[in-house]
C-alpha cells in the first residue's frame, strides 16, 4: 500500500527539522529514539500509515534534521515541543496518539505531563522506564564509553544517508547519563497525566548473551515496570521477546498493537504530593 506523504519544515533554536506526514485514521505522532531515523523506521511507518495519519521527524543530528551545538535531554524536548506545536497548526481531526520509543518515550511522557488535554493517548516503547537502579553507575563508564566509541565504524558508514548520526561517542554517553537522572523522577511525570498509556517493552533491552551485566540490566529494566505498573495499574504492557532495536525487528508485531489499541476513558490526574 502506497500513501501520499506530505513533508513541512520546524525551525527551532537554529535547528532543521523536517517533518513527514501520511496515511489516513487517526492522528499518530511517532517520535524516534536516540540513534534511530524516519529511514530507519520505514517499513514500521508504512505500517502505521494503513491505520493512522502518522507525522513523524528525525531528532536533532540525525537524518535529514540539521546538526546542533548541543544534544542534551532539555534540548530535544524543546524541539519536539516546536514540532508539537506546529502539529497543532494542522487542523487534526482529532486529538492525536504520541508514540515514543527510548529516548522519543521520554520525551513523549514530559510533553503529555506539561501539556494536559491535548494527548488521546500514548504508546511508550522501550522508554521512559523508572527503573529502581541507574543503569550507567562510575563502574559502567569504561564499558559504555567503550561501546559507543565502537560505533565509529557504523556511523562513519552512514554519513550523508537519511540514516546519518551526527552526535559523538561522548555526546551519546552524556545523553545516556542524563536520561538516566530523567528516569530516577520521572514518576512525577505519570500522575500528571490525564490520558490512557500503553506500554510495548522488550525481554532483552541490554541483549541475551547472558553475559557480563545484561543479565542484571534487563532485570532492572523488568522491575522498572512492575514499578510503574504498581503504582499505575491502569497502564497496560505488552512485551515483545526483542531487543531494544524492536521497531525495526518487530515492527509488524508494534504496528498490531498499537492498531488494536483503543483509548479508554482517561483517569483523574494524581497530583505529585500523592504516592
Amino acid at each position: 500500500m502506497t500513501t501520499e506523504t506530505n513533508y513541512f519544515t520546524v525551525r527551532h533554536g537554529g535547528v532543521t527539522i523536517p517533518v513527514s506526514r501520511g496515511g489516513r485514521g487517526r492522528p499518530l505522532i511517532l517520535c524516534p529514539g536516540l540513534l534511530t531515523t524516519q529511514a530507519d523506521l520505514h517499513e514500521l511507518i508504512e505500517l502505521l500509515r494503513r491505520d493512522h495519519d502518522v507525522v513523524t521527524f528525525d531528532l536533532r543530528g540525525h537524518g535529514v534534521s540539521s546538526a546542533a551545538d548541543q544534544y542534551s535531554f532539555e534540548a530535544f524536548l524543546d524541539d519536539f515541543v516546536a514540532v508539537m506545536a506546529e502539529v497543532r497548526r494542522l487542523d487534526l481531526p482529532s486529538a492525536p496518539m504520541l508514540v515514543g520509543h527510548s529516548l522519543g518515550a521520554d520525551l513523549v511522557v514530559h510533553y503529555a505531563s506539561e501539556h494536559p488535554g491535548i494527548v488521546a493517548e500514548m504508546v511508550l516503547i522501550d522508554g521512559a522506564n523508572p527503573v529502581p537502579e541507574p543503569f550507567i553507575t562510575e563502574a559502567d563508564l569504561p564499558e559504555f564509553r567503550a561501546m559507543f566509541d565502537g560505533l565509529a565504524t557504523w556511523i562513519e558508514a552512514r554519513e550523508g544517508t537519511p540514516c546519518q548520526v551526527l552526535l559523538t561517542a561522548q555526546e551519546m554517553l552524556d545523553l545516556n547519563l542524563e536520561v538516566d537522572v530523567v528516569r530516577s523522577a520521572i514518576l512525577d511525570r505519570y500522575r500528571k497525566i490525564d490520558c490512557p498509556i500503553s506500554m510495548i517493552m522488550s525481554t532483552s533491552m541490554a541483549g541475551d548473551t547472558g553475559e557480563g551485566r545484561a543479565p542484571w540490566r534487563n532485570q532492572n529494566w523488568r522491575a522498572g515496570i512492575e514499578r510503574l505498573v504498581r503504582e499505575q495499574p491502569h497502564i497496560s504492557t505488552s512485551w515483545l521477546d526483542a531487543g531494544h532495536g524492536l521497531l525495526v525487528t518487530h515492527a509488524q508485531e508494534i504496528a498490531r498493537i498499537i492498531r488494536n489499541t483503543q483509548a479508554q476513558p482517561a483517569r483523574p490526574v494524581r497530583h505529585s504530593s500523592q504516592v
